[in-house]
């Protein structure tokens, strides 16, 4: 290691933060909730592998035993109703579902089983399950392996549904999810996983239900989820160069939904654009354009001028032309934000050869 470099980890080391990937803070998170807690466990599909779903468990086996840290057969329904009761009594499982897709397979344990429990047993039974899930596009993964559905889980009581953007929140929120007593669904995007932010050494909750504002602006309010943050990010730079002044929302946890922050922030735009990575029919974006009508309607407010991105209402397309034209992106996203400041007859797009990276997120210090 170079002094320049040592210099750095050591800077680092006295603010007590980091430059980590978002895979490396989630199992960061598992190592040091599972050191706290020996109620709590990890299992399914693949853990134990020599990949360690994507290096996220990578390690834990033999840190603690097989015991704590074990893989599962491929029977998403027997191995989830495993995972409730096994939360029922007392434990707190972390349960990974490698692909959100195949948790379509399970849906009676968690809607019927692992979502009503607390309210059917009239609150003295806790269900605290974490479910790990992967969602998202990677050339090639086609409309079976490359789904989010995160709009179903929010249409369910007794569950939660997060979905981080970055290592700072991919951890804290992890740590809040494993303490939670109730049921979380973790949303974590493939395209994520590899993405550097600046993370603490020590374990630290993200409380679920708070939304973040990752860029302020002024022009209008982008509220992006999961990956579309990153695009989202993107299109702010790009809006940079038409004096533009976007404000960029992630709102961390779906559900519960931070309204107050969005509406803080669309009081001050007046303009919503809301990017989703999911089809917009009955989605996240359809529950936040309601909510922000309906406060409107309750406290006369003028309603903002909003709309929505997302997927076209057909299975997701696995060629990578196509998944080109399929998602949103920095310049569809910044495209539309123009036209709903500058009116619907002015349009423009953004040069493909635009620079646009983006700074790794600095975390709340």
């Amino acid at each position: 290691m170079s002094m320049h470099a040592e210099a750095i980890r050591t800077e680092e080391k006295a603010e007590g933060v980091r430059l980590i990937r978002y895979v490396d803070a989630l199992r960061e998170a598992f190592e040091q909730e599972m050191e706290r807690d020996p109620k709590v466990f990890l299992f399914g599909l693949d853990v134990d592998d020599h990949k360690g779903i994507q290096g996220s468990t990578v390690g834990l086996q033999e840190k603690f035993g097989k015991d704590r840290v074990f893989g599962t057969p491929l029977s998403e329904d027997a191995m989830t109703g495993i995972a409730i009761g096994a939360a029922m009594a007392g434990l707190r499982p972390i349960h990974v579902h490698i692909r959100m897709d195949f948790m379509l397979l399970c849906m009676n344990q968690l809607i019927n089983m692992g979502a009503k429990s607390h309210y059917m047993y009239d609150g003295q039974v806790k269900v605290p399950l974490v479910v790990r899930t992967m969602i998202g596009r990677s050339w090639g993964q086609g409309g079976q392996h490359s789904q989010a559905l995160h709009s179903l889980f929010m249409h369910i009581p007794g569950l939660k549904v997060v979905a981080p953007s970055n290592a700072n929140d991919a951890k804290g929120c992890m740590i809040a999810a494993i303490r939670d007593n109730n049921p979380v669904i973790f949303i974590e995007h493939r395209l994520l996983y590899s993405v550097d932010g600046y993370v603490p050494y020590a374990s630290f909750e993200v409380p679920l239900g708070q939304a973040r504002v990752l860029q302020e602006g002024e022009d209008i309010t982008i509220v992006a989820i999961s990956h579309m943050v990153m695009e989202a990010l993107r299109a702010q730079k790009h809006l940079q160069s038409q004096q533009i002044s976007a404000e960029i929302i992630d709102p961390i946890s779906l559900w519960p939904l931070d309204m107050e922050t969005i509406m803080a922030s669309v009081r001050k735009t007046g303009r919503l654009l809301i990017v989703d990575n999911a089809w917009l029919t009955c989605g996240a974006s359809s529950e936040i354009l309601t909510q922000v009508y309906e406060i409107c309607q309750r406290t006369g407010e003028n309603v903002p001028k909003m709309f929505r991105m997302g997927f076209a209402p057909t299975t997701c397309p696995t060629t990578r032309p196509l998944e080109n034209v399929f998602y949103p992106n920095g310049r569809t996203i910044a495209a539309q934000a123009y036209t709903m400041i500058k009116g619907k007859e002015q349009h423009w797009q953004p040069a493909a050869d635009v620079k646009t990276e983006i700074d790794a997120f600095k975390g709340p210090f």
